[in-house]
């Protein structure tokens, strides 16, 4: 394993100036309570690196169609076990929609496609998020039964190759949350391992070995208090449980991860954003996902306030 700090990453800003929604252009309260700055929702470009990705920043701008909608109290509690209900709420749950493509705001503890002993799954609710199209979309990538937010959905077969290609080839920036138990040895930094599944008893876990398949994500601290650190990680491969091996292996594994932690809460990583370069004479295509409840309650400790988020949203600046 290889962690060293980034000089790359971004300064920690002088007091996280706005934390991770500042990268993604929305506002959020500093641990301090003191204001961020507040920006319209309009796509515009994301700085390309030397290296081809899209790069560390993400900024979406003033197109109202990229705003995720608010999910009613009632969907947060309605059982997605049952077809019937599933394919309502899912369509509920759409962040982001035109002719290729769906982002989806995935609920925790659902996996998104049957395992080999059957069960709820998101896929079983697709037919209702056709749209008019004659078939319903597919997944473009995978989240983690227990990982909520940003999911992506090619509509039709072209589109899920171009889907498929830009995410094989690392395009697409994607940004998640996660609270942590203690917190990782610097303030930001970039983690490097090898990744290779353990075959134990009936199940399995993905283990830290040089030689498994290459892993990295980028790190950063957005804010410490009781024991806990909230951090901003943005992977760059797409490995299995890449983001829980990666803070296990930092000596701050997820809140709630039963594998690579101590289990028992709900798993603290939502998918938060993602930006989608769909278009190649367009900005990328940005979506930012709700906080679901349970981490609203856990990031409180931080300061972080939704309800203000949203005022200072819509004030304008």
């Amino acid at each position: 394993m290889r962690a060293a700090r980034n000089s790359a990453l971004p300064d920690r800003c002088a007091t996280l100036r706005n934390n991770v929604l500042a990268s993604i252009g929305r506002p959020i309260l500093r641990p301090s309570g003191g204001r961020g700055s507040r920006r319209s929702l309009r796509a515009s470009p994301i700085t390309a690196a030397s290296d081809g990705d899209l790069g560390a920043v993400l900024r979406l701008g003033d197109d109202r169609s990229r705003r995720p909608r608010p999910i009613a109290s009632s969907l947060r509690n309605a059982h997605l076990g049952r077809n019937a209900h599933l394919g309502t709420a899912l369509t509920e749950r759409v962040l982001y929609r035109d002719g290729l493509m769906l982002v989806i705001d995935k609920p925790a503890g659902i996996p998104v496609h049957a395992g080999p002993g059957g069960g709820p799954n998101l896929e079983a609710g697709f037919d209702a998020l056709r749209f008019g199209l004659p078939y319903p979309p597919a997944l473009a990538h995978r989240l983690d039964r227990d990982t909520s937010g940003c999911l992506v959905l090619g509509r039709h077969p072209k589109a899920l190759r171009r889907l498929a290609a830009l995410f094989a080839a690392g395009r697409v920036e994607k940004v998640y949350w996660a609270v942590v138990e203690g917190r990782p040895p610097d303030e930001e930094g970039r983690i490097e391992t090898g990744l290779k599944k353990l075959a134990r008893g009936s199940g399995w876990r993905m283990v830290v070995d040089a030689a498994g398949q290459p892993a990295i994500t980028e790190y950063r601290v957005l804010a410490v208090g009781g024991g806990r650190a909230w951090l901003e990680l943005r992977p760059r491969t797409g490995r299995t449980h890449q983001i829980r091996v990666h803070c296990a292996a930092l000596g701050a594994p997820i809140v709630g991860d039963p594998v690579y932690g101590q289990g028992g809460d709900r798993l603290l990583l939502p998918a938060r954003a993602i930006a989608v370069p769909l278009y190649p004479a367009r900005p990328p295509v940005g979506v930012v996902a709700p906080p679901p409840p349970h981490l609203v309650a856990a990031l409180a400790r931080f300061g972080y306030d939704p309800q203000r988020e949203t005022t200072e949203e819509t004030s304008g600046p």
